[in-house]
């Protein structure tokens, strides 16, 4: 049987580095588990701007690894549309990585379409 797993990203990158572990683990199985969605909701929203500048705190640069995702059929991204909002961000084009954004309610619902749920 197939598991599906969804991977919540719910903390500001590099306060924490779970974040950072959260990318290591989807990186790990996305060798074997096909069916793999990653939600950025709060301030996981974050994690997806291009203007981050983490060097200038002697920090590794773990978010680019999310653009490396669809080489291994990880497509599945999704967006906390309130979350942004509520950060000033109100499209994906300051992103690096593209997805869709949905209502929270939606997110919930499609999060508990998965097997497997993961927060960070």
């Amino acid at each position: 049987m197939k598991k599906s797993i969804a991977f919540v990203f719910s903390n500001s990158p590099y306060g924490k580095y779970i974040s950072c572990e959260g990318i290591n683990i989807i990186l790990s199985l996305a060798i074997g588990i096909k069916n793999i969605g990653i939600f950025f909701i709060e301030d996981g929203i974050l994690q997806l701007l291009k203007s981050q500048k983490p060097e200038i705190f002697f920090l590794n640069n773990y978010v680019f690894l999310f653009k490396i995702l669809p080489t291994f059929n990880i497509c599945n991204f999704f967006f906390c549309l309130q979350s942004s909002q509520e950060r000033g961000i109100y499209n994906d084009k300051n992103f690096i990585i593209k997805g869709s954004f949905l209502k929270e309610n939606e997110i919930k619902e499609k999060i508990h379409q998965f097997d497997i749920i993961f927060k960070w």
